[in-house]
């Protein structure tokens, strides 16, 4: 079986609200900039790597009315921010012990991506990753899924993709892959055991 994986929320914390309290105390400001930053289409465009950093920070400091110094200070801390869920990096050890392969298919931007790679070893545990910056392609449009399938010949049937968030599961399911919703390491482990995917 071929098991992908996402990386932020899944491989890698990743908790917004969090993020911006580190920069921002004001909870007016926090809502502003969760809206205007992190739920605005430049944040996609981001990931798709459509759009560099330098012009994200400056059109988010447009947006927003903050100056461009702490936008650029939120921008900073999203990679950092970017930690491993020992769990999952546990499951994924198990998982590259059995005859299973191991793919990511992710979106990110190319400033996380390249702390992430820099700063990770887990690399090597993987038979293939999918990086939205990179195809310029983003979940949960259906161009990524196919690409991941065409680029490493994998069947969806025999495939199954976890992520966190449900619209990036349900594109999934919809060519015919088998999904998992990511809550926690143990009950994704649990699920992949339901599956007969792993052993208990």
């Amino acid at each position: 079986m071929n098991i992908v994986f996402d990386l932020g929320g899944v491989v890698f914390n990743w908790r917004p609200d969090a993020v911006i309290a580190s920069v921002f105390e004001d909870p007016v400001t926090q809502a502003l900039v969760k809206a205007q930053i992190f739920q605005h289409p430049d944040w996609v465009e981001l990931d798709r790597g459509t759009l560099d950093q330098d012009r994200a920070i400056v059109r988010g400091s447009s947006r927003t009315g903050l100056p461009r110094r702490d936008i650029e200070r939120l921008f900073e801390a999203v990679p950092r921010s970017l930690t491993p869920i020992t769990g999952t990096l546990d499951l994924i050890q198990a998982i590259r012990a059995s005859t299973n392969r191991l793919f990511v298919l992710s979106n990110m931007s190319w400033a996380s991506i390249s702390h992430l790679e820099r700063e990770h070893k887990i690399w090597p545990l993987f038979d293939g990753t999918v990086i939205s910056c990179r195809t310029k392609k983003v979940k949960p449009e259906i161009d990524i899924y196919e690409f991941l399938l065409s680029e490493f010949r994998l069947q969806p049937a025999e495939t199954v993709f976890i992520d966190d968030m449900h619209e990036n599961l349900a594109a999934a399911a919809s060519i015919g892959m088998k999904t998992i919703r990511f809550v926690d390491p143990v009950q994704c482990r649990r699920d992949l055991v339901e599956l007969e995917v792993i052993d208990e």
